[in-house]
């Protein structure tokens, strides 16, 4: 078997197999590794609630508050600006929707003179979080709030709240938000008290809303630069990660009476939409029993949400439902601690199983560096020092091939008019020589699980995005502006083809040094951090393999 056609088949079936799937999400379609779960619509009686649309429990939402005793007057739509150390958000006092969330310390990927915004209304992108009662003409995502006073920045506290009040028909619904300071966690609170007269029995809709529109740009080799997608969570179901069009399509097709490939009921878990980096995530509390949905609102407008009923309420009475919106990057030690399942919107795709051990490796080595791109090296010299001896198995392979190479020139001469003595007269010299003719694979194959685990890791990991080295790299996840990092990629493959044993064959020869070159423009589009780890790696495999060939292998006689 030639070793050189065995490692090339792996390495172009493996490169092929990575650069179609980017392709693939390049033209938004789902990765051949990570597919997403289809969704069917829901029975309309069990429909979410939407502007102007029917509730599950049957009841017409109310476009707008009433005017009888006791009612919310008429209110004019007001944006009330609430600023943190780490975020900035537009409330409206019409319905008390999340219209803008703009997050002050991560910069828009496009536009580095702007932060990145989350929520949003605007003729670019909608996006945002509704929250209302259903069950009867009551206060809703419609409905006009007054804005009690208080405070709309930290001022120096920890904390700061912004109260919305709205009375419809006797019942009165207060929200509540809390930002705290150096968190993208807001507690959203609502109290509804009976002022009616009469027993009611409400239900609580948490929602976010988000267009289907596929965003721009990005690379066939890293895939979109942004996405979006609804996501639910539940303990019994874990995480789904769904799809807007789908939504759409299963609706229209009447597919089924349900949601049936996402959990529809639970006393646990969460609906968010993630994209790339960052999540947005409604969380109610814990054994609290809801109703699960999706929903198209519009015409390219879908609804993500939970339904939680709040059980009957007498007259005079109050009852306060709390929950969690997390705004904020995918960052893997806050989402842990917000909610079980959550750290799950950071997709490491299918090599996940790897990929999350070496991110965990890579905050530590992070933790006492402080520099992401310090941290990548240091963590390709633990890898490397952690598959030494498979490594060192395979260059020893390698070395002995090249010392033997006249010899296996020799019995191809011999019998090149008949393959299976030259095969044969080849195994046989294998045995002799105590060659193992695959464990030049060996440094190869052992190293594509770590390189596409990293790819995996350098694409979900907020911590890594805008991360700088130093010098001219400035964004890990970013290419090589300069392509200074490629080009060295390609001198440092060229030396490890050099180090090896030359094909026999003399078109296999001529496609062994070309490759450094092809790998080395496909590199050009990939993260620097990811050809940073490549180039460190074949470094210290020079290193390696100049030592085995020099110094532990015996060298083959020169001829007379």
């Amino acid at each position: 078997m030639d070793i050189k056609r065995t490692v090339l088949w792996v390495v172009l079936t493996v490169s092929m197999l990575l650069l179609w799937d980017n392709w693939q999400r390049f033209n938004g379609k789902p990765s051949m590794f990570t597919p997403t779960h289809a969704t069917q619509a829901k029975d309309a009686a069990a429909a979410a609630p939407a502007s102007g649309a029917a509730a599950s429990s049957g009841t017409t939402v109310a476009a707008a508050p009433g005017t009888a005793a006791g009612d919310t007057p008429a209110v004019k739509s007001e944006r009330i600006t609430i600023t943190t150390d780490v975020l900035k958000a537009d409330i409206d006092t019409i319905g008390g929707e999340l219209k803008r969330l703009e997050l002050l310390q991560h910069k828009d990927a496009h536009d580095k003179a702007h932060n990145i915004v989350l929520f949003d209304d605007s003729a670019k992108r909608v996006y945002l979080a509704q929250t209302g009662l259903l069950g009867g003409a009551f206060p809703n995502h419609k409905s006009g709030f007054i804005a009690k006073p208080g405070p709309r920045t930290l001022d120096g506290s920890n904390e700061v709240q912004l109260v919305l009040e709205s009375e419809q028909n006797g019942v009165k619904l207060t929200k509540t938000y809390t930002f705290k300071k150096g968190d993208y966690v807001i507690d959203v609170k609502h109290t509804v008290t009976n002022n009616s007269g009469a027993p009611i029995t409400p239900s609580l809709y948490l929602q976010l809303l988000h267009d289907g529109t596929k965003p721009e740009g990005g690379s066939m080799f890293s895939g979109p630069s942004e996405f979006y997608a609804p996501a639910v969570y539940t303990d019994a179901d874990k995480f789904q990660k769904l799809d807007f069009e789908k939504i759409h399509k299963a609706e229209i097709e009447k597919i089924g009476k349900s949601n049936d490939n996402h959990a529809t009921k639970a006393d646990n878990g969460w609906v968010a939409v993630i994209q790339h980096f960052f999540v947005s995530a409604f969380i109610p509390p814990q054994k609290v029993q809801r109703e699960i949905y999706t929903r198209t609102i519009s015409d390219n407008l879908y609804a993500v949400g939970s339904i939680l009923p709040l059980g009957t309420i007498a007259p005079g009475a109050t009852v306060t439902m709390d929950a969690t919106l997390y705004s904020g990057p995918q960052n893997t030690s806050s989402l842990e601690k917000i909610a079980p399942g959550l750290e799950l919107v950071k997709d490491y795709g299918f090599l996940a199983i790897i990929a999350k051990p070496l991110f965990w490796l890579m905050e530590h080595i992070h933790a006492l560096l402080g520099n992401w791109g310090w941290t990548i090296v240091l963590f390709t010299i633990v890898i490397k020092l952690a598959l030494f001896p498979l490594s060192a198995a395979g260059y020893r392979s390698m070395a002995k091939m090249k010392v033997v190479t006249p010899k296996m020139t020799a019995i191809r001469e011999r019998f090149k008019g008949d393959p299976q003595k030259m095969n044969q007269a080849m195994m046989e010299l294998y045995k002799t020589e105590k060659i193992n003719p695959l464990g030049g694979c060996f440094p190869i194959l052992i190293q594509m699980p770590v390189f596409l685990a990293l790819y995996w890791v350098l694409q979900a990991s907020v911590e890594m995005r805008g991360a700088p080295w130093m010098g001219w790299i400035h964004d890990l996840t970013a290419p090589d502006p300069l392509y200074i990092l490629p080009v060295v990629y390609a001198i440092s493959m060229f030396i490890q083809t050099k180090l090896n044993p030359a094909p026999a064959d003399p078109v296999q020869a001529k496609m062994m040094m070309f490759m450094p070159l092809a790998f080395s423009v496909m590199f050009f589009f990939f993260p620097s951090g990811l050809v940073l780890y490549w180039v460190v790696n074949n470094v210290l495999s020079i290193a390696q393999q100049w030592i085995i060939n020099n110094k532990l292998i015996p060298q083959a006689p020169k001829a007379a």
